[in-house]
C-alpha cells in the first residue's frame, strides 16, 4: 500500500480512455487527492417515488456535482459534472471500497436514523432537517475518500462522482464480494489466535473506548439539549404573564411590554441553538461510527494471522510425520492410519517410501503457502498501521476543531443570554 505522504498509482486505478483523463493529469502533476483539484458538493436532496410489482417505494435521492478547479488539470468541457445518487447506492461505494481495501479506514457514512435524540427533535427519516444533515454528513464522506491518496484514485470512486449510466454493473463486474471474508471465519479467527499482533489488539480497544467516550458524551448532549429547551421555553411563560400584567398597570405598560417581548426572544432563541449544536452532534457521531472502521481493519488482520497459524501448524504436523516414517515409527493417537496398522501390520519400506515422498510435496506446497501468507499479512499489517496513524492524526485535527468550535458557539449563545436579560433589565429600570 502507499504511504499517504508519497501514494503510489497504479494503470488499473485509472479509467481506461484514449486520450488523458483528469486523474491522470494530475498525477503527473504531482497532486496527491482529488481536493488538490477538484470541488465537490452533495446538494439538493429530493424526494422521489417509484412503482415497482404494484408497490411503492419512496427515497431520497442527492445530486453531486464535482467542478475542477486547477486549470492545469482540465484535459476537455468545462470541467464540470452532476448526477443523482441514492443512500444504497453511497452504501454500495462504500461496501466496495471496504473489501477492495480492506487494510484502510473507511470512512463510514451517515446514520439512517436518527440516535442519541433528545425529546424534541424530529426523527422521520423525511424530514427536512433530517434530511439536511444526512445530506451534509454524504458530503464529508465524499470529501474525506477525495482526500484519502489511495482511494481517491480508485476507478470505481471516480466513476460513482462522474459516471452516470451503468456504474452499479461496474462495481459489480468487480466481484468484489466473493472477496470478503465470511463472518463464521472472522468469529473463529477472533477467538483462535494463538499469537496475536498486541498492535491489533489496542486498536481494538482504541477503537471501543472511542465509542464508549463519544456515545456517552452524546448521551449528556441530549439529556442537556432536553433540559435546556425546557428552561427556554418556561421562558415563555414569563412574556404571558408580562403581557396581562400590562393591561392592569397602566404607568409601567410599556415597560411591562418590552419585557415581555424579550422574554419570547428569549425562549424562541433556543431553537436555532439546539439547530446548530445538532451539527456538532452529527460530527462527533461520525467518530462514533469511526470505531467499526478501525474494528474492520482488525478483522481482516485476525483471518489473515489466523490462515498464517493454520499453515504453520499443517507444516510442522507434515514435517512431524515425515521424521516418524523416516525413522519407521507408527504415529502416536488413534487415527484411520493406525487403525489399519493394527489390523493389516506395518507398511513395507516401498510404501513408507511413497509416502515420505508424497509428504515431501505436501511439504514444499505448504511452505510456498505459508511464505505467501506471511508476505501478505506483513504487507497488510505495515499497510494497515500506516493508515491507522494517519486516521488518528486527522482524528485529532477534527476533534480539536469540534470542541473548540462547540465552545465558541457556547460562548456567543451566553452572550446573547446576557444581552437579551440586560434589555429586559433596562426595560423594568424605565418603570
Amino acid at each position: 500500500m502507499a504511504d499517504e505522504s508519497s501514494p503510489t498509482y497504479s494503470p488499473d486505478h485509472f479509467p481506461s480512455s484514449p486520450t488523458e483523463n483528469p486523474v491522470e493529469i494530475a498525477k503527473k502533476l504531482g497532486k496527491t487527492n482529488m481536493l488538490q483539484w477538484m470541488e465537490i458538493r452533495v446538494c439538493e436532496p429530493e424526494k422521489r417515488t417509484s412503482t415497482s410489482m404494484k408497490m411503492q417505494d419512496t427515497y431520497m435521492v442527492y445530486l453531486i456535482e464535482t467542478r475542477i478547479t486547477d486549470n492545469s488539470v482540465k484535459c476537455k468541457g468545462d470541467g464540470t459534472t452532476s448526477l443523482w445518487r441514492r443512500y444504497s447506492e453511497f452504501e454500495l461505494l462504500r461496501n466496495y471500497l471496504d473489501i477492495t481495501y480492506p487494510a484502510l479506514v473507511i470512512p463510514p457514512l451517515p446514520e439512517k436514523k436518527a440516535t442519541y435524540t433528545w425529546q424534541n427533535m424530529a426523527t422521520d427519516k423525511f424530514d427536512v432537517e433530517f434530511i439536511e444533515r444526512r445530506r451534509a454528513a454524504l458530503e464529508i464522506f465524499l470529501l474525506r475518500c477525495a482526500a484519502h491518496p489511495i482511494v481517491c484514485c480508485d476507478t470505481i470512486f471516480i466513476g460513482f462522482l462522474q459516471k452516470n449510466e451503468g456504474w452499479k454493473d461496474s462495481v459489480y463486474a468487480t466481484d468484489f464480494q466473493n472477496k470478503a471474508d465470511s463472518k463464521l471465519k472472522s468469529l473463529n479467527a477472533s477467538f483462535r489466535l494463538k499469537k496475536p499482533d498486541q498492535q491489533f489488539e489496542e486498536v481494538k480497544n482504541y477503537s471501543n473506548e472511542i465509542e464508549s467516550n463519544i456515545g456517552n458524551l452524546l448521551k449528556v448532549r441530549a439529556r442537556m439539549a432536553d433540559h435546556q429547551f425546557g428552561i427556554h421555553k418556561l421562558h415563555g411563560n414569563y412574556q404571558r404573564v408580562f403581557n396581562e400584567w400590562s393591561t392592569i398597570e397602566k404607568d409601567m405598560t410599556d415597560p411591562l411590554q418590552s419585557a415581555a417581548h424579550y422574554m419570547n426572544v428569549y425562549a424562541q432563541a433556543i431553537d436555532a441553538i439546539l439547530e446548530e449544536e445538532e451539527q456538532y452532534a452529527d460530527q462527533l457521531k461520525e467518530y462514533l461510527a469511526f470505531g467499526d472502521s478501525l474494528r474492520s481493519a482488525c478483522r481482516k488482520y485476525e483471518c489473515l494471522q489466523y490462515d498464517l497459524e493454520r499453515a504453520d501448524e499443517s507444516l510442522s504436523s507434515k514435517t512431524a510425520q515425515k521424521q516418524m516414517l523416516s525413522q519407521g515409527k507408527a504415529p502416536t493417537g488413534f487415527s484411520l492410519g493406525s487403525l489399519k496398522k493394527a489390523v493389516f501390520g506395518n507398511d513395507t519400506p516401498e510404501q513408507r517410501e511413497l509416502k515420505i515422498k508424497h509428504l515431501d510435496e505436501q511439504i514444499k506446497l505448504t511452505e510456498v503457502e505459508l511464505k505467501q501468507i506471511n508476505e501478505e499479512t506483513q504487507q497488510f499489517v505495515e499497510a494497515a498501521l500506516r493508515d491507522i496513524d494517519r486516521f488518528k492524526r486527522q482524528k485529532t485535527k477534527d476533534l480539536k476543531e469540534i470542541f473548540t468550535n462547540y465552545a465558541i458557539m457556547q460562548i456567543k449563545q451566553c452572550k446573547k443570554g446576557i444581552a437579551i436579560w440586560t434589555s429586559a433589565k433596562d426595560c423594568f429600570t424605565k418603570m
